[in-house]
């Protein structure tokens, strides 16, 4: 009910962490409602996310999983030039995972649809900050991180990240794709 009130009010996009997953009658509304879906790697809801973060592969099951899902999706009448996909960072994954789904954008793009990278202020990128048994910073003191992250993610051909600080990553972004044409020899 919350994805058709907001398509109602206006909506040009339902973002649903489960992928349609957790509420069975959020395909039809996003079919109904005629806006791009965002489809995320999703293994359960968070109560039992921790257990579900084993993977021998973690970009190439993702990337089936998503698959899969995408499928589902398409079967359920949403059309497949309206699906976005997002490996889902932080949901059923550990910080390695997580930066090895980052890692391996490319096998995520060649699924054929604009990815969404959502990794701002997450847990890992606190790990990352933090080392080697160090503490990681409160969420609101990794926007430099997330920059970064970001930064990186565009780079590798992301469609679009979600941040908190739009700024700092804005232009983050600027920065890493002059430097990307610069090396191109563009101007």
């Amino acid at each position: 009910r919350v994805a058709e009130q907001a398509i109602d009010a206006g909506a040009v996009l339902v973002n649903d962490v489960s992928g349609g997953l957790a509420d069975p009658d959020m395909l039809t509304a996003v079919a109904a409602g005629g806006v791009p879906f965002v489809v995320m790697h999703w293994r359960g809801f968070s109560d039992a996310m921790d257990s579900r973060a084993v993977y021998g592969d973690v970009v190439g099951e993702v990337v089936a999983e998503l698959r899969a899902r995408m499928d589902a999706v398409v079967s359920a009448g949403v059309p497949p030039e309206r699906l976005v996909i997002d490996p889902g960072l932080g949901f059923a994954k550990l910080a390695q995972h997580d930066l090895s789904l980052v890692a391996g954008l490319a096998d995520l793009r060649a699924l054929g649809r604009p990815v969404l990278v959502a990794g701002s202020r997450k847990r890992f990128l606190g790990r990352v900050l933090a080392g080697a048994g160090g503490t990681p910073p409160a969420a609101e003191r990794r926007d430099g991180a997330t920059a970064a992250l970001s930064a990186i993610a565009a780079h590798q051909g992301a469609w679009a990240v979600r941040v908190h600080d739009v700024r700092a990553t804005a232009d983050a972004v600027r920065v890493a794709n002059a430097v990307a044409r610069a090396r191109a020899g563009v101007r």
